[in-house]
């Protein structure tokens, strides 16, 4: 069951309504946002998830298996696709498990 959303707001001072309990403003949010790189073809979770984990180049992102990849919080399947053709544009792939 879905909570009714509240209203929030962040330390920026950004007014937002969110139901569940992830902190995250969507204004602070969309202004992080790279402009380029692979980073950017990727949703806030997934990016985010990346970048806690310290993967923030493809040579980096090369280092590791899918299987891998999947295992971090906030990377789901749906990434994949984006993080393959990144890799494959720079004549790489997932390392293999």
């Amino acid at each position: 069951m879905k909570s009714k959303p509240t209203l929030r707001t962040c330390e920026n001072g950004h007014k937002y309504y969110k139901s569940s309990d992830c902190p995250s403003c969507p204004v602070c949010e969309a202004q992080s946002k790279p402009g380029s790189g692979f980073l950017s073809l990727l949703s806030s979770p997934a990016r985010n998830a990346l970048v806690h984990e310290g993967i923030t180049s493809v040579e980096k992102l090369a280092g590791y298996s899918e299987k891998e990849i999947l295992s971090i919080h906030g990377i789901g399947p749906a990434s994949l696709p984006a993080l393959r053709k990144v890799l494959a544009g720079e004549n790489r792939q997932f390392r293999k498990p």
